[in-house]
Formats: C-alpha cells, structure tokens, sequence
C-alpha cells in the first residue's frame, strides 16, 4: 500500500502530537515540514522524517506531498491555508479553522476555485466514539433529543502560553476550547436559532471563561462552557426523552460512555483506544483525497463555517474583539 505523505505546515506542539499518533497506524507518512525556521523544520524532521523546508513556499511547492497538515497559531491559518490551496495542495487545517466566519468562508471559497480538498482538523468528529453518539442518536433510542450539557475548562491562563493569553494571537478560552463543546453540540443539534452567552475576561481583554446557552427551534437547549481558569471534568451528556447518553471525562477524547434509559437500563460503551485520536481525521482525508472529493461528508464546509459564525454570535455578546480584525 503507497504512503499518503503528509507536509507538516508548522512544526509545533499539535502537529508533533499528530505526526506521533500517526505511527499507530498504517498507510501515512511526514513527507516534509515547513517552518520559518529552517533549523526548527529541521528538528522537527530528525524525530518524525521528512524533507526539512525553511518556509512555507518551499513546502507547499513540494511535489512529493500529498497533502498539507496547517497547525500554526490561529490567526495564520486563513493566510497559511489559501497559499497551500492556491499551490494545488489538499489542506486539513487544525482548529479553530479560523479566527472568524469570514476568514474560514474565504478559504473554502479557496478550494472551490482551486477544485482541492479542504477539512477543518476538528479530529474528534472521527473518532470511534463520536460516530457511535452519531449512531445512538439517530437510533431515536433516546427519544428526541431535548438537552445538551458539555463543559471544556483546562488550568491554562497561568502557565505562560502566549497562544492562549495574547490578543494578537487570538487567545482566550472560547477559540481554543469553547470550540469542542460548539462543535459537539452543532453535530447533534445543527445550528441555534438563538445564542446567549457571557464571559469573564482577562486583564489581556481575552475571554478567561464563557458560559453559553444555545436554543434550537425545535425548543432543545445545549448549555455550553469553556474555562482556561480551571480544569474541569469535561464531561457531556445528551439527553432526550426517553433518556440520556453520558460521555466521561474527556468528552472529545477516546472515552467510556453509556446509555441511561429512562426504565433504569444501562448500556456501557466501554473505551479501549490506543493513541491521542489525530490519526482518525487523516485517514479520513486521506480517503477523500484518494476520491476525488473535496470535502468530507462528516464535517462538510458548511458546517465549519457554521461553526464559526456561531463563535463570531458568542464574541460579539462577550465583547471579545482582536487587535487585527478590521
């Protein structure tokens, strides 16, 4: 079977983690990396492999890639994406796609002109558990699904990462966090008909914690919150009429959940998952490259850009506003 080869655009701290669960499974190898430092490109190529590139123009330019990974800090994807994209290169583009819903409607514009596959890196969309809640759902064992819980809060704001703290780089809790529990909620509920939400914010004027209410027109609530204050258990539960699917801690992470019916049956989803659970979203894209498709069918361009205007809702409640926006 021929290696699908991945350019690692960015060679930080997810894209490592990603490139490492990748050996867990068959079929994918790092091509080459891009950084504009040639000689962190380089570290990054003795542990994982690959070509070391000194820039992101040597990178996508090169023909060995199949397709470009983008996991750099927030606000570089929309510019980072489109130059992969106009270079012809198939992009899985890590979250949050972008700062805000214009910026990710341009990249997928992007791709449409240039006819190459694009997908947000929302890994846990592709994770085994995840299709099961799909599956439990739409089973309608639970009856029409009413409520929503999930909490993301990790004990961040302290431990000096600029990504999360700065202003120029998009920091606060709501587009580093707060996007698996708006995710999550969009996958089973699909867009709001109304947002509520407020946020406590740093003296940096980023969002520290943001508590949010989404409605839904068929009278379901989802109550959403993201915290880098503190850790929290990070936890979700899906409850319908009939009863409810509980997802232990970490929620959007390989976890054991079950099924609580309302005549006191249980059903244990027990998880046996070896791995951080990246490898699933590259395998994924993998298959719609190799198909000739340009966008996944799991998480479809309209539902990233869905996403991020529910997100762009939340901030403009929160008055979270960053220096580079217009």
């Amino acid at each position: 079977m021929s290696n699908f080869s991945w350019g690692i655009l960015g060679p930080g701290g997810i894209a490592q983690a990603f490139a490492k669960d990748l050996t867990f499974t068959d079929g994918h190898t790092i091509g080459a990396v891009g950084s504009r430092s040639l000689a962190n490109a380089q570290q990054f190529a003795n542990t994982f492999g690959g070509t070391a590139h000194g820039s992101y123009e040597e990178l996508v330019a090169d023909s060995g890639i199949d397709a470009i990974y983008v996991a750099t800090p927030h606000p570089a994807h929309h510019d980072n994406v489109i130059l992969a994209l106009n270079a012809g290169k198939p992009v899985l583009c890590e979250k949050p796609f972008a700062v805000n819903a214009q910026q990710a409607q341009a990249m997928v514009d992007a791709a449409a002109k240039n006819k190459v596959a694009l997908m947000e890196a929302m890994w846990a969309r592709f994770l085994p558990h995840y299709a099961k809640v799909r599956e439990i759902v739409a089973s309608g064992v639970l009856g029409p699904i009413l409520s929503i819980h999930a909490d993301h809060g990790q004990r961040l704001a302290d431990q000096g990462i600029a990504r999360l703290v700065d202003p120029q780089l998009a920091g606060g809790a709501l587009l580093d966090l707060g996007i698996y529990p708006i995710s999550f909620a969009h996958m089973i509920l699909g867009n709001p008909t109304s947002i509520t939400s407020k946020a406590v914010m740093t003296d940096r004027g980023v969002d520290a914690q943001t508590s949010m209410i989404f409605s839904y027109d068929n009278g379901a609530q989802a109550v959403l919150t993201t915290t880098m204050i503190e850790q929290t258990p990070c936890r979700a539960l899906v409850a319908g009429l009939h009863g409810w699917l509980e997802i232990d801690r970490t929620f959007y992470n390989p976890a054991s959940m079950r099924v609580i019916l309302n005549d006191g049956s249980v059903t244990e989803y027990p998880s046996a998952y070896v791995g951080h659970g990246l490898r699933e979203q590259a395998e994924s894209f993998k298959q719609i490259v190799q198909s000739g498709a340009v966008e996944s069918k799991v998480l479809t361009w309209k539902d990233t850009v869905d996403i991020m205007k529910s997100m762009d809702t939340v901030r403009s409640q929160i008055g979270l506003k960053y220096p580079f926006e217009d």
